[in-house]
Formats: C-alpha cells, structure tokens, sequence
C-alpha cells in the first residue's frame, strides 16, 4: 500500500519541482544581484526610505502592544502621531514590520527586496510559460526581477510600496487578457477567472494607491480595447464585474482613506515639487536636485521605450508563428499608452480623468510599461535566430542601468539604527504632510515634549497648577491616566487630535480644546481627581469599509469554489 502511494503521488511532485525550482532558482539569484551593492556599501538611501522604515518600525512596535492592525502612527511627528495607516496601503508595511521580527534590522530593506523581486520573477514565469516556451519564461523571469524602474526604485528610490504592487503586474494583466478573452485559456470557468482577477487587482492597491490607479485605467483600457476587436460587450462587462469585486475586497481600505481625506491636509500631496505637469520626462523646475533625479528617471523611462519598440518588432514574428497576434497587438496599445502617458502631450488627460493626478509622477508608468517590455523581450529571445542576440544586448543594458544607478545614489547603514534609536529615546521621527490632521502645521510640533503636561487656565497668571498625573496606559491607540489636582487646569497631552479619537473624562465624552500654534489634544479638568480615557474608535466610514470587505470576500470565494458550468460560456 505504501510502495503504490509513493509511486502514484511522487511524479506529480518531482514534475512540480522540476518546472518551478529553475524558475525561483532563476529569480532568486537575479534578486541576490541586484542586492549584491548592500553587502559592501550598505543600505540604498532613496527618497522614501525614511518613510518605509519608519513605518515598519511602528507597526513592529504596536503588534508588541497587542494591536495586530494598526491605524494610527505612534511615532510619528515626534510622538504627536498621524493617521498615517489610514491613508497609506497597508501590505509593504505589514510585510516590512514582519520581516523585522524574521532578520535584524538593518537587513529589512534588502530581504524584503530579495522577497519581492524573487516573487515577482517567479509570477512573471508563471505567465510567460502560458505563451512562449520555458527556455524563454525562464529568461523573462530574469529580466523582470532586475527590470529598469525596479532598479531606479530599488537604488535611487527606496519606495518599497511601488516594488511589491509592481510583482503583481504580470499575473494582473494575465488574468485580465483571460477575462477579456484575448489570451489563451483552457478553463472555461469565467466566474473563476473574474474572483481571481479581482483579488490580484486588490493586491496592487493594497500594495500602492499610484499603482492601484494606473492599474485600474490600464485594465480598463484592455478591456475596452477587446470590445472593440471581439465586437462584443462581454469583455467590458466581465472586466466591470472583475473591477467591481476587486474595489470590493480593499474597501476596508479604500473607504476610510478616501472618507477621511476631509480630515488631513491631503493636498499637500500635490505641492510643489510632485505636480505631474513638473515631473513629466526632462522636465525641469528651478529645483536643482528635483531636475538631476528627473533626468535619471527619464532616461531610464526612454530606454525601456526604446527597448519595448524595438523587440516588439523582433517578437511580431514569434506572435504571427503561435497565433498570438491579438496578444502582441494588445501588449504594443498598453505599451503605446504607458510611454504616451509619460510625456507632456497628454497633459489634458492629468488635469480632467479622476485621481490620475495623485500618481504624481508621469514617469511611474514605467512599471506599466515593464510587462510588455519583458513579454516582447523574451519573445525576441526565444527567437531561433538572433535570439542569443537579443538576450545579451538585454542583459548589457541592464547590467549598465544597474551601475550608473548604484554610483549616482547615497548609500547609508544608519537610516534604521537611527530612527530605532530615536524611538528609545521617546522622540520618535517626523510626520508626513499630507496626514496632518486639518488644521494643524506639524513644523510647528516640538521634537521633545513629555507626554503629558500641566498647563495653566486661562485666570491663572501663566502659573501651572501642582498636580499628580498616573500613566495606567499609553499605546498607539489609548491613553488610560489619571490626574489629581486641588484646582482647575488644562492638561497637554503628546497626541495630535483627530475626529476618531473618543475622549471621555470620569465616563462622559468630552471635546478636547486644541493648541494655538498645531493641533495638540488639550483637555480642561476640574479640581479633585480625573480619570481620562482616550481610545482610538472605529469610525463608521471603517465598519462600512471592514462590512464591504467581507462581503466581496465571500462573492469571491463563492465565485472560486461555483461548480464547473454545464451550460456555454456567459
């Protein structure tokens, strides 16, 4: 009985590791290049690392508190704190928090790296292997996990957000080709294809709101796009249905962030500096630095244009040989549209077409761009003639990418051991603009201020009462103290107030008074003893978002599990 188990179960797994080893074997050591510069330079101190570090660091921090989904940034504006995880996608920081708890610290940036690229090589074999052969998946998966705007990312950027939703890509636009039924399928099961479409498109947005957005009109424009060549309505309906479910599923997200928004100075994610009109390719500002990194971005924006059209013509072949002409003609409009997008012509369309102006960055279509380029260049490589070509003049450019960009960025090991030593130390890390609550000015916050402070009344001549103040509880999202006094005072505390924030004194909700110069949270107390409660609450725009949520989870996995259809494809 065991022999006849062992033989019957064990092809199936060794055929399973010999399709999947190379593939991730390929991917990892891809992944372990592109890294190798921290080994002997430290860690890529981009744009965004202070704000990606400083993230995990206090989400780690809250879930030793006992609060496993944090909202509120403890730390941040010196301890004052945002709602920071309200607003920013929650997947990088969850999985940089928990890598945290897995490697030291200081090589949290370069494992979450390795794990994203390694996955994102392995997704994009997965869906190469469906349309060209394995020689040329394997070689796609390669130039994915070390593709131009991952490498600008990873050295000059450090936004590890854009990294993850970026592994997403291939299997999004896959699934979204078989909905369309532009690509290849062998299953007929349509509400299967759409459940998983959408779980993959809630997974960019939950990685990255610009990729969420450039995600949705990309998938949009396919979508219409196989209207019109398959002259029917049921690509669009399909694709609406799959958009619908997959908005669904992050609405625990989404709906808070986009309700709340009338609570934070979010325009300030548009200041000067990140408009798109001042970030399209070569565009230049009277910032000097801003125009030296737009110069880079642009060149690397250029190349992978360049790189896309000429293979594309290279793979026109392959494509006419597997019948896959639809295929190639749709990836060259999504590559069309991405490179369109990045340059001023379609300044029209950033003005007028929804939240397309918080992608910021033009040249952020570059990770749109990546998934034609690496399907066009894997196709010219599995070419029989000139293929070897083709993969070593692929390879040359990156490898030339990949060096320019390791000498023109700032390398530095003490980003994280800093902001770590600064949360010891009870002073935490600054804030970010566009999540100060309304009506505050966080430059205005001190870098040291004790957590609670007596402040005097306004008939008190500027002189504080005596008092006894008890901290019983101080987490991210409550504060439990009590104060004793023989007179009336106000008392300071170190948190920014914000409408989801409940305060009761001795069981009766108050309104807390706020600062003169930012938005501290001060509370008017009476003579004798106080207890003061101050929590964190579940807005009603959450418990529809979490209601929302769960219900399109439900759909999605009854859409997964629905029995095999009888009757013709709807």
């Amino acid at each position: 009985m065991t022999t006849a188990a062992t033989i019957s179960t064990n092809p199936p797994r060794l055929s399973f590791l010999r399709k999947w080893l190379p593939a991730f074997a390929v991917s990892l050591t891809a992944a372990l290049i592109v890294v190798s510069p921290f080994f002997w330079l430290g860690t890529a101190s981009g744009h965004d690392i202070q704000f990606h570090a400083s993230s995990w660091l206090d989400v780690a921090g809250q879930w030793k508190e006992g609060i496993v989904f944090p909202r509120w940034t403890e730390w941040a504006n010196h301890g004052f704190g945002e709602p920071r995880f309200l607003f920013y996608p929650p997947m990088s920081w969850v999985l940089g928090a928990a890598l945290g708890f897995v490697v030291p610290w200081n090589a949290v940036p370069m494992a979450f790296i390795v794990l994203v690229q390694t996955a994102a090589g392995v997704f994009t074999f997965s869906v190469v292997r469906r349309l060209l052969p394995e020689r040329a998946a394997l070689f796609g998966a390669a130039l994915y996990a070390a593709n131009p705007d991952a490498l600008l990312i990873i050295y000059v950027r450090s936004d590890f957000a854009e990294l993850l939703a970026m592994a997403f890509f291939p299997l999004l636009f896959l699934v979204a080709l078989q909905v369309s039924g532009i690509a290849e399928n062998q299953c007929h099961r349509p509400n299967r294809k759409i459940a998983f479409f959408s779980v993959v498109f809630a997974a960019v947005w939950l990685s990255n709101a610009p990729a969420g957005v450039m995600a949705s009109y990309s998938v949009a424009l396919l979508f219409a796009w196989a209207a019109v060549t398959e002259k029917s309505w049921r690509p669009l309906l399909r694709g609406a249905g799959g958009l619908a479910l997959g908005f669904g599923l992050t609405g625990f997200y989404l709906l808070p962030a986009a309700y709340e928004q009338r609570w934070v100075n979010i325009g300030q994610v548009l200041s000067s500096g990140l408009l798109p009109a001042q970030n399209f390719l070569y565009a230049r500002i009277s910032d000097p630095e801003h125009n030296d990194f737009n110069w880079i971005a642009s060149s690397v924006a250029v190349l992978m244009m360049v790189m896309t059209g000429i293979a594309s013509i290279a793979a026109y072949r392959e494509s006419v040989e597997r019948d896959r002409k639809k295929l190639w003609r749709t990836l060259l409009l999504i590559s069309a549209a991405a490179s369109l997008m990045m340059i001023r012509v379609t300044s029209i369309f950033w003005e007028v077409l929804p939240k397309l102006r918080f992608v910021q960055f033009p040249w952020r279509w570059m990770s749109i761009l990546a998934v034609p380029w690496v399907f066009f260049l894997a196709a010219a490589c599995a070419r029989k003639k000139l293929g070897w070509l083709w993969g070593g003049v692929a390879l040359a450019l990156l490898a030339g990418t990949g060096t320019y960009l390791v000498k023109h960025t700032w390398w530095d090991a003490e980003d994280i051991p800093s902001l770590r030593a600064a949360i010891a130390q009870d002073q935490g890390f600054d804030g970010t603009d566009e999540y100060d609550p309304l009506g505050d000015d966080h430059y205005n916050l001190p870098e040291k201020a004790a957590r609670v402070k007596v402040l005097p009344t306004e008939h008190a001549l500027g002189v504080a009462p005596n008092a006894l103040i008890r901290v019983e509880r101080w987490t991210a999202e409550e504060k439990d103290l009590r104060v004793t006094a023989r007179e009336p005072l106000r008392l300071a505390l170190r948190l920014l107030d914000y409408p989801a924030w409940h305060v009761e004194v001795n069981g009766m909700q108050v309104t807390p008074e706020r600062g003169e110069n930012f938005s501290q949270m001060i509370l008017p107390l009476g003579a004798g003893g106080s207890r003061i409660v101050v929590r964190f609450a579940r807005t009603k725009d959450r418990i529809l978002g979490d209601f929302v949520s769960g219900v399109s989870l439900l759909a999605a996995l009854l859409m997964l599990c629905w029995p095999r259809e009888r009757a013709r494809d709807v």
